[in-house]
């Protein structure tokens, strides 16, 4: 527009997120269409303080109520910057006819962040908001400046009634033909017949729609067009915990260790720096205690290994007694940790209610896909510190069924923190669209190596002659 020398009275000059200095120029104004090609991860750290105070103080009544992405890429705030410019949508209301969105992403967005994270969050609210309506992925090689994939995401609160609660992803990688001449990184062009034809796999809404594309050459017929539940993107991340096993022992070499534990090496350390005086008497009484408590732990050294945590413990307690001491929690803490050892044949440790102690060592995590019917929205988190009876009746029962399926049979001991579940959101687009081939006959391949081997030493021998 300023190049053609048109109207320029709607072009705002400013930072689209805000910086402190210049705030949104269409600030409570609506849109029924809104296009955008953001820079690709791009961080926005210049405007950190001003979006994470919008954040904080507006929520959901300004534009990054969702969730802020890593510092290191900035796209998803463009998007919910977008998505608060829309206009209203009733169905049968003239007057709140909704609005459509059209944003450019690099393939980060679709699944950057762990469950619960920011990103997470805000694709899980455009989706379970039911406003996600498509996603294309384009060729790369098509941008000046970014030989990378790119991919189209269509958002929208006016759904039409049969995508509604639904999402289609679209395969438009081989919609392209090649530029007679390159511009820098732009060597790919999508032609008009072409748009034309992904405009009309997207109207035409179906699942397992196929096309010819070219391959390396070759045509092939290939799935384009896939349709999904929006619940098909949401996923369950539950912690698996192992209880903590270990031996002990009084061994001189992990006597040893205890100076290697920050609250026994600060025993002998002193505070008062103004006080040499003082400072070395306290260094002295703190050595003392140290070579006292050495050797009460020694007297258990005749007792051999301990499998069992809470008879060591209790031989602790009596030599320590014995010895006239009182060791506080951060030193017997520190006693455990130089004496013992995690060992898989050891008796299970166990905590003052005698539940297993998890072993954080071996805590590892499942993602469990939502459940067919699952009913969305979903809670923010799942567990006993924010309590819902549908989630408690529905997904404890899942995650309690894929425990007995995947990992029971392999690790009978292990169970789920249910108050670390959380729910998150990926959209893993080129998995949906992947096509395996199996390897070459090794028999090929060991005969182009032979013919390639002698092409070699054809060539060396040339160049000795």
């Amino acid at each position: 527009m300023l190049i053609k020398d048109e109207d320029t009275s709607r072009i705002v000059l400013g930072d689209t997120l805000g910086d402190g200095k210049t705030r949104d120029g269409f600030e409570g104004k609506k849109f029924h269409y809104l296009l955008a090609n953001p820079p690709f991860g791009v961080e926005w750290k210049d405007q950190k303080a001003f979006v994470e105070k919008e954040h904080k103080e507006l929520g959901f009544t300004g534009r990054f109520g969702a969730g802020l992405p890593a510092i290191n890429d900035g796209s998803l705030l463009f998007l919910q910057h977008m998505i608060s410019k829309m206009h209203l949508y009733k169905e049968k209301d003239e007057n709140a006819v909704g609005s459509k969105i059209a944003i450019v992403f690099n393939g980060s967005p679709l699944f950057s962040g762990d469950a619960g994270s920011g990103q997470s969050n805000i694709r899980r609210w455009i989706i379970e908001k039911d406003w996600l309506d498509a996603i294309v992925a384009l060729p790369d090689q098509l941008f000046y400046n970014t030989g990378i994939f790119t991919y189209i995401w269509l958002v929208t609160n006016r759904k039409a009634p049969e995508r509604r609660g639904k999402i289609q992803l679209i395969d438009g990688t081989r919609f392209f033909q090649r530029m007679k001449k390159s511009l820098n990184n732009k060597r790919n062009e999508i032609t008009e017949d072409q748009i034309r034809e992904l405009t009309r796999i997207y109207g035409h809404f179906q699942d397992g729609e196929t096309a010819e594309v070219r391959i390396d050459g070759d045509t092939e017929t290939r799935v384009v067009s896939r349709i999904f539940e929006n619940r098909e993107f949401g996923f369950l991340k539950v912690t698996v915990e192992r209880p903590l096993r270990m031996n002990f022992e009084a061994s001189p070499s992990r006597l040893a260790r205890l100076d290697d534990q920050s609250a026994f090496a600060n025993l002998a350390a002193s505070k008062k720096r103004k006080d040499d005086k003082a400072a070395a008497r306290e260094i002295e009484a703190g050595r003392e205690l140290q070579d006292a408590i050495r050797k009460a732990l020694s007297t258990l050294e005749a007792k051999g290994r301990y499998m069992d945590r809470k008879a060591f413990d209790a031989d602790l307690t009596r030599a320590v007694k014995r010895a006239e001491l009182k060791l506080p929690a951060p030193i017997k803490k520190a006693v455990f940790a130089a004496l013992g050892e995690r060992d898989p044949d050891a008796e299970i440790c166990r905590d003052g209610n005698g539940d297993p102690e998890p072993d954080s060592e071996l805590r590892d995590t499942e993602n469990i896909p939502l459940p067919e019917g699952a009913t969305l929205p979903l809670p923010m988190q799942f567990g006993p510190d924010k309590p819902n009876d549908r989630l408690a009746g529905e997904f404890r029962d899942v995650i309690d069924a894929y425990m007995a399926r995947e990992v029971l049979p392999h690790v009978a001991d292990a169970w789920v923190d249910y108050g670390k579940t959380k729910v998150g959101y990926e959209i893993p687009i080129n998995r949906h669209f992947y096509v395996y081939k199996p390897p070459r006959p090794l028999d090929e391949i060991e005969a182009d190596i032979t013919a390639l081997e002698g092409e070699i030493a054809g060539l060396l021998k040339g160049l000795v002659a």
